[in-house]
């Protein structure tokens, strides 16, 4: 699978700026009435990196990552983007704009759990609704772009298809594609597999392999902890709303500094 332009414009030279954060995340804070479920977390994500999220249900994973893309606002916490063109900075502590949020979605793309694709549109129609009525590029722009993704993951003759018709595999790789579309500088997955069957677990981390391989910048939520082991240049540990460790995936994972961490791991991967 070669780059596309997309990845071009994601991923530059991504081996030359590893020294500056595309992502950086401070003091990020949660509450859904009385239940606390972030406390002050900290994250920075290097362009061409891929940070996993990893911990139990209800840790708070995914709210982090919603965060990120401004489907949910948190009480308190900056969230840094850096360009291209001027930096995108929200404090969560004052109020943020629409505006600000808006520009916060531009600059990132989310892969679904459940997929979530519009089932009364094609395949094809999926992919371009971002970057034709959000975005406003020209449609034949949109769908030509389109073509090359879907071919990329092996869905060139799925385009006039309805999600109705595809496998969970087939549908979660065009959720990839319609994130890829967007051209985003960070790609968020929010537990890409669970939903799928195992034998159809294999194409979907393929295909996020390859990203990575071709530097784009990832934040992954995921329990497939052996993947995370390959795939990511750092791992965080999440319990209880809070960061409980984090250090390249090498170690978090094979060695584990705080007894949380090793029971958890040993409870996935069967180790220690």
């Amino acid at each position: 699978m070669s780059p596309t332009d997309g990845a071009a414009h994601a991923a530059p030279q991504a081996a030359a700026s590893q020294g500056r954060p595309v992502l950086s995340v401070r003091n990020l804070a949660k509450a859904f009435g009385s239940n606390v479920v972030l406390r002050d977390i900290d994250l920075d994500v290097r362009r061409g990196n891929v940070v996993a999220l990893i911990g139990p249900s209800g840790s708070g994973k995914t709210t982090v990552l919603r965060s990120l893309n401004g489907l949910e606002t948190p009480d308190a916490g900056t969230v840094t983007v850096a360009g291209p063109g001027t930096e995108l900075a929200l404090d969560f502590s004052a109020k943020v704009s629409k505006k600000e949020i808006s520009d916060l979605r531009d600059r990132s793309a989310m892969v679904f759990q459940h997929y979530n694709l519009f089932p009364h549109m094609t395949v094809l129609q999926n992919v371009i609704e971002g970057p034709v009525q959000v975005q406003k590029r020209k449609r034949a722009e949109a769908v030509a772009e389109a073509e090359k993704l879907l071919a990329r993951v092996g869905l060139a003759d799925k385009r006039d298809a309805y999600p109705f018709e595809l496998s969970g595999g087939q549908q979660q790789r065009v959720g990839i594609v319609r994130a890829l579309a967007l051209k985003p500088q960070l790609l968020l997955f929010d537990e890409p597999t669970s939903a799928l069957d195992p034998e159809l677990v294999g194409d979907v981390l393929g295909v996020i392999q390859e990203l990575a391989d071709e530097g784009w910048t990832m934040v992954i939520v995921t329990h497939e902890l052996a993947f995370a082991r390959q795939v990511a240049d750092e791992v965080i540990f999440m319990d209880g709303g809070v960061v409980v460790e984090r250090g390249p995936a090498a170690e978090v994972l094979r060695a584990p500094r705080q007894e949380r961490t090793r029971q958890f791991v040993r409870r996935l991967l069967h180790e220690f």
